[in-house]
């Protein structure tokens, strides 16, 4: 019954839903105490992690491998496979921080060209040279916690996640000001900070790890799984190259309409910052419910139980829909509020009430989207999320949106109804995908 799924599910997805509002806490307390210095510390640190985070996610993104591998091993009692592919993730991990990390300095070279006023363009280079160096831990981290969560060890994940925020916060304030004999760094110091949390993030996962796995000993892998295995790997970038694409055009489409957004007036760029940010917020517990639901449906994919596949698939969507729905009442009920929590500039206020109207339209299908990508990873597909995201957002949504905005005169409204269809189409996409796939594999156990 799917009843039963529920609590083992919650169990699950709820430090890790935590775990991702942690993640996306820690930036706004970097903007919010950078914004102490002046605008221009605001414009670096927003750049500066842009271009660090659209580099980064492809490289965590080529990890996601690991929540279908770890998660079927451990559902079939492998508890020694766990840790060869725990070992391969961290080996892809140091493998893919080499090219990625000449990217990062790549952009630092060029930067100057881009455009940038030179009051940003000072702060960005400095913070992009010192945050680049957090890209190898970051990919560290990245790997231990779908090792974690796939062995159903996820309260670990979110204390580093919160902890690491009390660490960020404390480093910002010493390093960014000069309190307590620290250097006053500015926008450096925020730098600093963030990769002092990020290696501490990494170690800690490291430990809790190497932990489970004395306490866990059973059949131990040869010395030789250390030593890089082209099959392994092989199969690693199969699973997770998909995933790091999709996950890499969707923060480009996002960006590229923010970019967009700046070609319209004030007002509409600020509405469209605001709103983004709350739909962004609001999207941190169907991403977590997308690691859940990849975990619970790949450890009953490894017992060979693909009826529990099923009901922990469904019953991770129908939370996921739920919680976006009732975020779509929110929005709907309640847009002055929300919006004067930002600003309180008329303007910005009228424009964002349209643009929550449309945020309100496709919170479940996003809500949907996302949580069908973590289930169809649990099932080993992550190459159609991968193609259902190209032709939703590049092919309909963002095109869809440009017309309406430049060419039919809608205005930043435009954008977002382009949004609302690329989100909408992806999400009954992934979740016909579903439903097809998890009936195809209970039928062939029968």
């Amino acid at each position: 019954m799917l009843r039963h799924e529920l609590v083992p599910m919650l169990r699950l997805a709820g430090p890790v839903v935590l775990a991702e509002i942690g993640w996306v806490a820690m930036g706004i307390v970097d903007t919010l105490m950078v914004g102490r210095i002046g605008p221009a510390a605001i414009g670096a640190v927003g750049i500066g992690s842009s271009l660090f985070l659209a580099i980064a996610i492809f490289g965590m993104g080529l990890l996601l491998g690991l929540d279908t591998l770890v998660s079927h091993a451990y559902g079939a009692g492998r508890l020694d496979e766990c840790r060869r592919w725990l070992r391969d993730g961290l080996m892809l991990g140091a493998l893919a921080a080499a090219p990625l990390g000449v990217l990062e300095w790549a952009c630092v070279t060029l930067l100057p060209r881009w455009g940038i006023s030179g009051d940003v363009l000072a702060l960005t280079v400095p913070y992009l040279s010192i945050v680049a160096w957090s890209l190898p831990p970051l990919l560290a981290y990245a790997a231990f916690r779908r090792y974690l969560q796939a062995v159903n060890l996820v309260k670990p994940v979110m204390f580093a996640l919160v902890s690491a925020n009390l660490i960020n916060a404390g480093a910002n304030w010493m390093l960014i000001f000069g309190h307590l004999g620290a250097p006053a760094l500015g926008v450096r110091g925020a730098a600093w900070a963030t990769l002092i949390s990020r290696v501490y993030m990494a170690a800690l996962l490291g430990l809790v790890a190497w932990r489970h796995q004395r306490e866990h000993r059973g059949p131990q892998p040869e010395r030789a799984a250390w030593r890089p295995d082209r099959k392994r790997l092989g199969r690693l970038v199969e699973l997770g190259l998909p995933a790091a694409a999709q996950v890499t055009l969707e923060v480009g489409v996002f960006a590229t309409v923010s970019a967009l957004a700046g070609r319209l007036n004030a007002a509409s760029l600020a509405a469209h910052q605001v709103v983004l940010h709350m739909a962004s917020f609001t999207f941190m517990v169907p991403l977590g419910l997308a690691s859940a639901g990849a975990v619970r449906v790949g450890h009953a994919v490894g017992r060979r139980d693909m009826h529990a596949a099923q009901r922990s698939g469904w019953m991770a969507l129908a939370l996921g829909v739920g919680f976006m729905s009732c975020a779509s009442l929110v929005f709907l009920g309640l847009p002055g509020p929300l919006l004067r929590a930002f600003t309180s500039d008329t303007g910005v206020i009228v424009t964002g009430t349209g643009l929550l109207a449309i945020a309100a339209a496709f919170q479940p299908f996003d809500g949907l989207q996302g949580v069908a990508t973590g289930t169809l990873r649990g099932l080993g597909d992550t190459r159609t999320p991968m193609l259902a995201n190209v032709v939703a957002h590049w092919l309909i949504g963002l095109p869809a949106g440009y017309l309406l905005c430049f060419v039919a005169g809608w205005g930043i409204s435009g954008l977002w109804v382009g949004f609302a269809l690329g989100l909408i189409s992806v999400g009954a996409t992934l979740a016909a995908k579903w439903h097809h796939d998890s009936r195809v594999e209970v039928a062939s156990t029968r």
